[in-house]
């Protein structure tokens, strides 16, 4: 393993800001993999820090195929990850809102920059990336239909679902939409949480992407198959929102199996406890989402259920 500092900043308070990669092997530059870019992301890191310690064992047992680089980025905020904020500390903007980046920008695009110039020359890049509404996703590999996304390749990870969005206008400034305009074969993993660390779903992500490694002939590490990814798209997915603001008391997580008509959620009065209203699933299917914070907003996003 060698590892590097890509990223270094002048801090008035504590240590410097840093930003390290850790690489294995040596060749050509086959995958790189990036963990939290905001702040709140600590799912992400813990996932990133199994990740680099795995490669660890598997560098010194000469399971990292000839002629294979590997690079791991665990952090690039964790300066808002010390006082629990999601977004750059300074300025509140958004690191995965500033790619490809600008050396002479911003602090947030000259990060942005110095991680896009460490990666963008991999053959396959993954990011573990966060909804921007907080809550638990099931396991998946999500793309955007650039033109450029192959989800033959993404079944290497064997997780349940592979999501194909349309991208949107600001699409263009994270990380994923760039990778692939610059030639990556580019993913980002929803691993199921974000600020909280979900031990079971942080595994199945990091055992996938092991399974992509073992797949795409860069380690010797056999490994079980896994699931026979579906690919689906928005139009697979029912949103459920809100009828009121309230307490929000979930019956069902994601993954749960669901009937139309079944009890989804309660959402209560935060002063009387009665029920304000209750939320019934619009049709059959698998929560794919379900939002997690107590408090919740009228017409907030509560669950997103695949339809058969």
């Amino acid at each position: 393993m060698r590892e590097e500092i890509i990223f270094q900043m002048k801090s008035p308070y504590r240590d410097d800001f840093k930003i390290r990669s850790f690489r294995f092997g040596e060749g050509k530059k086959t995958i790189a993999i990036v963990g939290s870019l905001r702040g709140d992301e600590v799912q992400q890191q813990f996932i990133c820090s199994q990740i680099v310690k795995n490669l660890l064992e598997l560098e010194k047992n000469g399971c990292i195929l000839p002629g294979h680089e590997i690079m791991v980025i665990p952090s690039a905020n964790h300066f808002s990850m010390n006082i629990n904020k999601r977004f750059w500390a300074m300025d509140n903007t958004d690191i995965n809102r500033m790619f490809p980046g600008y050396e002479k920008g911003e602090t947030t695009q000259r990060i942005a920059s110095a991680i896009f110039e460490s990666v963008k020359d991999y053959k396959f890049g993954i990011q573990l990336a966060s909804y921007y509404i907080p809550g638990q996703f099931i396991p998946h590999v999500r793309m955007m239909n650039t033109g450029y996304q192959s989800t033959n390749i993404a079944k290497r990870f064997g997780l349940p679902y592979i999501f194909i969005r349309e991208p949107k206008p600001y699409d263009t400034t994270v990380l994923n939409y760039n990778w692939q305009v610059f030639g990556t074969q580019a993913f980002s993993i929803f691993s199921g949480d974000t600020s909280n660390i979900n031990k079971d779903t942080a595994k199945i992500t990091w055992i996938s992407i092991l399974r992509f490694l073992h797949k795409s002939k860069i380690i010797n590490l056999p490994m079980h198959e896994g699931y026979i990814s579906k690919t689906i798209s928005d139009n697979d997915t029912i949103t459920v929102k809100s009828d009121e603001a309230g307490i929000l008391y979930a019956l069902n997580g994601a993954g749960d199996e669901v009937k139309e008509g079944d009890l989804l959620a309660k959402i209560l009065d935060p002063f009387t406890g009665q029920t304000k209203c209750q939320i019934l699933s619009p049709a059959s299917g698998t929560v794919f989402f379900a939002h997690q914070k107590p408090l919740i907003h009228q017409n907030s996003v509560l669950f997103k259920i695949i339809i058969p």
